[in-house]
């Protein structure tokens, strides 16, 4: 509430100057009290009340009271409220989150059934899930720290990962969280948007207090800290961190709950925050009021002469070939309806009502759409627009059209660095999926799976082949099939790996 009330301003703030002029308007207009011809000298003053007619009752609301507080709102209206700005539809609605997950023994103990870990695994994935369409970072940590995954939007690629991570894979044995957010911070520094970080543990060393502090010349992020303990339990060390959210682990979903909600704010700061979003206008909430009070116009006896003309006048300004299909047709147009629908995560139904190209493409990849997001996307000709084409269609598996679309959008706006980067990513997949179909004819020995589908050996890269498949009761595996059927321990991976970048001297 307190940055909403510091963020409050006008985005047009010259239309305030018209209550200047609406408050003269109601001075002049409104009725003053006469003075009673009774109100003599010669006639005693119990007479004189006895002769007034309606007795002692005066009339305290007039008309033009009703319209000088209508005009007023609309002032305000049209002066520009806002104290929000509108989100990047390119970026989640969700603050990106890094889960530091704790791995050690302490976390095998059995006192929350069926482990602590256990229970963290499942709070950890209800949590993605929640949080659909967000970015989620994994990271595990014991004597050492290791990136677990990269910010990612699928859960699927979060949940064999966690399922493979036991204080067995852990190169390091002891409990090191401050390495942990060591690395949580690095990977903070690589997203977009300004998120917040989930540790998720059992204890914290009294010794590692001081990193979690912040100082002058480190500005944390927020950190929320899910303590898997029996019984609501929460370490006593922890009351020292005055700039850390502890939720202790609850049967319910309330310890969900209360970090959604810190996750909500910042990255609701963050929004403030970052100049170059655009302010929201929400002039229309005044609207609403004003309407109210220009029903008391239709009262008997309260209607003003020139209200009809006024009445008249909107009227003639209104396109007869306009229909209003539903009450919200009369008050918000089609892009605010389905910003509306947008916030409330209806992307399906937001793409059909935006009338803005950009905003319904967006909507349309949102609603997993991406084919058609793409053709959207493809009609309008800035560099955000090829951007944006350009992951809709690495979405569909369209790689090559993809990276093309990448370089259309360095070519409309050269200093485009996420154009760049993404540009070489996917010409990086390109390259691989067709030294695969080189060296396996098609591709489908090295479990490329779907790919051949969308690649139509446009470099010449491998040989043409026929396949004999069975056409009864055949479909595509989904990528947790193809996952569960590799014959690898994720563990064992996992665990190889780890050793790998301790050797390194990485974390």
């Amino acid at each position: 509430m307190i940055e909403t009330l510091d963020a409050f301003h006008f985005l047009r703030p010259i239309w305030l100057l018209g209550l200047l002029a609406i408050a003269a308007l109601w001075y002049l207009a409104r009725p003053r009290k006469a003075a009673s011809d009774f109100e003599a000298a010669e006639i005693a003053p119990h007479l004189a009340d006895a002769l007034k007619v309606g007795g002692a009752g005066t009339r305290r609301f007039y008309p033009i009271d009703g319209v000088a507080a209508g005009l007023t709102l609309l002032a305000l209206a049209a002066a520009g409220p806002s104290w929000s700005r509108i989100p990047n539809p390119l970026v989640s609605e969700t603050a990106p989150l890094i889960v530091a997950l704790q791995v050690t023994e302490s976390m095998e103990a059995t006192d929350l059934a069926p482990s602590r870990l256990e229970r963290a695994r499942f709070k950890i994935l209800d949590l993605i899930n929640e949080r659909a369409g967000a970015r989620t970072a994994l990271i595990a940590y014991a004597g050492s720290a290791h990136r677990v995954s990269p910010p990612t939007e699928d859960p699927n690629i979060l949940q064999p990962l966690l399922q493979g991570l036991n204080p067995a894979v852990m190169p390091v044995d002891g409990d090191n969280p401050a390495a942990a957010l060591a690395l949580a911070l690095e990977i903070a520094e690589t997203t977009e948007t300004p998120g917040a970080i989930l540790f998720v543990l059992d204890d914290l060393n009294p010794a590692d207090i001081a990193a979690f502090q912040g100082s002058a010349d480190v500005q944390l992020p927020p950190i929320v800290m899910l303590v898997t303990l029996p019984d609501g339990q929460v370490p006593s060390q922890l009351d020292r961190l005055s700039d850390v959210t502890v939720v202790p682990l609850s049967a319910d979903d309330s310890d969900i709950d209360r970090i959604e909600r810190s996750l909500r704010s910042a990255h609701k700061a963050a929004l403030l925050a970052d100049e170059r979003l655009k302010w929201e206008d929400r002039g229309w909430w005044f609207l609403w009021p004003a309407a109210v009070l220009a029903l008391l116009w239709f009262r008997r006896g309260w209607t003003m002469r020139w209200s009809a003309v006024v009445l008249l006048v909107i009227g003639f300004q209104v396109p007869t070939t306009g229909q209003a299909e539903g009450w919200k047709d009369w008050f918000l147009t089609a892009d605010q309806q389905g910003h509306l629908a947008y916030q409330s995560k209806e992307y399906a139904r937001a793409a059909d009502l935006f009338e803005d190209p950009m905003w319904r493409g967006h909507a349309q990849m949102r609603a997993g759409q991406y084919a058609e997001a793409a053709d959207t996307f493809a009609g309008i000709s800035t560099a955000d627009a090829a951007f944006a084409e350009g992951l809709s269609r690495i979405r569909n598996r369209e790689y090559r059209p993809g990276a093309r679309a990448f370089e259309e959008a360095l070519k409309r706006q050269p200093d485009f660095p996420e154009a760049e980067r993404n540009r070489d990513i996917t010409w990086a997949i390109v390259e691989y999926v067709e030294t695969a179909q080189e060296q396996s004819d098609t591709g489908e020995a090295s479990g490329i799976g779907a790919d051949e589908v969308v690649f139509d050996n446009e470099s010449q890269r491998g040989a043409d082949t026929q396949i004999e498949a069975p056409t009864e009761d055949s479909a595509p595996q989904t990528a947790q099939q193809w996952i569960d059927s590799i014959d690898t321990d994720m563990g064992d991976f996992l665990r190889s790996r780890f050793v790998l970048e301790n050797s390194g001297g990485t974390q």
